[in-house]
Formats: C-alpha cells, structure tokens, sequence
C-alpha cells in the first residue's frame, strides 16, 4: 500500500508553491511520510459535522447523560474488532419521517419503529431466534404488533419453531377472544407452541419391504441422538397495542420497558432459586441441584421453557402475563436473550437505547433524516456490541421498539 500526502502543512507552516522538479521538494514530501499512520480494521473517521448539526446533537444529550454518551462513543472505538467476530447481524426498521411540505399533510402513525441484532457471539453454534410481525392483526380498529426473542437450548429448533409458528398461534387466539382477557390468550398460545414441538411433524416416506416410516427433519441434534426431547427454548414476547404493551415470558429472556428514563422490567427471570419457582419444583417432585449454578436436577438453568420433555411436569411452558397501560412518558421496549441481561444491567440499556432516541428525535428538527430512521437498529447494535464487550458468552438476541408515536407524510 503506497501512502499519498497531498499538500499537508504544518501549523507554523505556510502553504507555499512546491517545485515538484526539484529535488528539494521531493525530499520536503518524503519528510512528511513518516508521520502518517495506517491503522488496520478500523472504521473510517466520518466526515467533520457543520456547528449546527454538532450543536443540535450536543444539546439533545441531557446532563445526566454526559458520561453514557462518553462511555459509548468509547466502545464504539474498543468494539471495533469485535464487530469482525459478529456473524449475521440482522437489522431492520421502518417509517423514514422527513418535514412535511405545503404539498404534503401529516398524521401519526401507529406502527413503531423497530430494530433488531442477534448474533452468535462466541458460541459455536447460533441457537437464537427473532420474530418480528408489525401489524400483525387488527382488532377494534387497533392494530396489533409483534415482538419475539427466542433462546435455544440443547439445539436451534424449537427456537426456530417458535419464530415460524406462535405469532399465527397468538393471531389466532386473539380473533377469538374476548375484550381483556390477554393473560388466559397468551397462556393458550404458549401452551399450544409447546405441544407443537413436542410432537414435531414427520415425512412418511416408503421403506424398502414397502413399510412406512416417519422420518424427522434433519437437524444437528438428531445427528447426535435420536432423541429431541432434551431440547427446548425460552420465550419473550411482546404484543403492542396503541394502548397497552403485553408481555408474556418463559424462561430467562427479559422485556424492559424505558419510561421517563427509568427502567421498568415487564417480565421476571424463571430461575430455578427463585422461591416460588424452586417451592413449585419441589412439590412436584423435582429438585434443583447447584450445579455451576442452580438448575432443574442439576441440569437447565431455568424454570420454565418451550419443550425440554424430559425434565416435565418440573419445567413448564405456562407463562408469566404482564398488561403494561402505555403512557406519553414512554420511550422504549427492549426485548432480549439473556446473552444481553447477564453483562449489563436494565438502567444501563435504557440508557443506550434512550441516547439512540434522543439524538434521532433532535435530527428529525433538521435534515438528518436518517439517523432518524436508522436509530432503533443503532441502539440494538450498541447494545450487542456492549455485551460482547463485556464478555458475554452466549448467543445475542436484541430488539428495541420505539414507542414515541412519530409524524409521517402523506402526499396529497
């Protein structure tokens, strides 16, 4: 690689015409090579801001915020390399608002915007999965959106499943029922997701005496056993509604809701020592042994789950049902598998997420339009980027919804 300097003049330097015939002015060039440095698998510095955008982004971060927007602007700079080891992050949201015109009109629109990671982190295998389905129904002129994260354990299948199926199974049941009753809905479903893959679909294919035979999809866990009843999945999920947020948990995955910048959690941790989970465990018989941790019969480290035949009735897919009224005070939702929730704390990811907003919102005001557009899918790669930073040893499941309603254009 040949380094280029084009006409770089010291501060107490003059910028002065160079005889580039002359050897004098091709020994000056080659004087300033040395103090140009080439730093490998670093991102390319962005171009210098106008002071009116550097200003409008200054202004938008509030005190208390000061040492978080540090902080991570430092990791963007530390987690540098540890983007190369992401594989296959995913990214997606929608709604690019922009100023409206004299051709134009506003109106507020329903759909939040959202964004999503999940990556394999230092795992070998990637057992996460994310479901993500805007307007999945409507329902009394409302329209109903959903948010799934989903933790594989023991092989990715059921996570899969779970991604492929429970929005339908959840449409469905919300079809169905009556105003109010989410919590029973949401029980329904899960319990539906959880006989689905227990009894997995099988091919039937012609043996060669001219017998039938099932045969399963192949999957890497039935290459090792002929057994799938050891594996299963956690599941958070979240449906939106333009009044309420519902939260359905099983397993350890989390839902934390940024309002007013505080951090509300919508679902609690299934662990196996927390006292109402280990007092049900016992009475049906089951123990929960310490073992690197507190785990059904020494084995899962969580209480309930998608699947795991084997360790039933002590490990159950019955889900915890939050109904969360929604309020102009809130900012965020943050869906995520505990390979975020182990290394960092609900305070310090409403804070990433809350940033992320902010500086968008103060963008909107100006012509910056797609940092706006793009500011879920920053704040859901900040935080992966974060937990890899931390050291975070499992698969990275993110998803940030942003929960501020927002003005769109319709051209008239």
């Amino acid at each position: 690689m040949a380094g280029i300097c084009c006409g770089v003049v010291g501060e107490s330097e003059s910028a002065a015409p160079v005889d580039s015939t002359t050897r004098t002015s091709l020994r000056r060039r080659l004087d300033l090579l040395p103090s140009i440095k080439i730093v490998a698998n670093s991102a390319v510095a962005p171009p210098l801001e106008s002071c009116r955008k550097r200003q409008k982004r200054e202004t938008a971060l509030a005190p208390g915020n000061i040492d978080l927007a540090s902080n991570v602007s430092s990791l963007h700079r530390k987690v540098g390399k540890a983007g190369s080891t992401v594989t296959n992050p995913v990214k997606n949201s929608n709604l690019i608002s922009s100023p409206a015109t004299e051709a134009e009109s506003c109106f507020f629109s329903d759909v939040p915007r959202i964004g999503t990671t999940s990556v394999c982190g230092r795992r070998r295998d990637m057992e996460d999965a994310v479901s993500i389905h805007p307007s999945l129904l409507q329902k009394n002129s409302e329209n109903l959106h959903f948010y799934g994260v989903f933790d594989g354990h023991g092989c990715s299948h059921v996570a899969e499943k779970c991604r492929e199926r429970l929005h339908e199974i959840v449409k469905q049941e919300a079809e169905a029922m009556a105003a109010g009753e989410w919590k029973e809905t949401m029980v329904k479903s899960f319990q539906k997701m959880d006989k689905e893959v227990s009894h997995r679909d099988c091919k039937a294919v012609a043996a060669p005496n001219g017998a039938s035979r099932s045969v399963k999809s192949s999957c890497r866990c039935e290459l090792q056993s002929p057994q799938c009843d050891a594996v299963g999945s956690t599941a958070v999920v979240s449906v939106v509604t333009p009044e309420k947020i519902i939260v359905s948990n099983c397993g350890d995955s989390r839902a934390v809701l940024c309002r007013n910048g505080v951090a509300i959690p919508l679902s609690s941790d299934h662990k196996p020592d927390r006292p109402d989970e280990l007092n049900r465990i016992q009475q049906a018989g089951g123990r929960v042994i310490y073992w690197d941790g507190a785990r059904v019969l020494g084995v899962l480290a969580m209480s309930r789950a998608i699947g795991d035949n084997y360790l039933k009735p002590y490990v159950i897919p019955d889900p915890e049902v939050t109904v969360t009224d929604r309020t102009e005070e809130d900012e965020c939702l943050i869906l995520a598998s505990d390979g975020l929730w182990d290394v960092v704390p609900n305070e310090t990811a409403c804070g990433v997420a809350r940033m992320c907003l902010q500086g968008a919102a103060a963008a909107e005001g100006g012509d910056d339009s797609d940092s706006a557009h793009n500011a879920c899918s920053d704040a859901a790669l900040l935080l992966t980027k974060l937990a890899l930073a931390r050291q975070s040893s499992d698969n990275v499941s993110v998803v940030v919804v942003d929960l501020k309603k927002r003005r769109n254009i319709r051209v008239s």
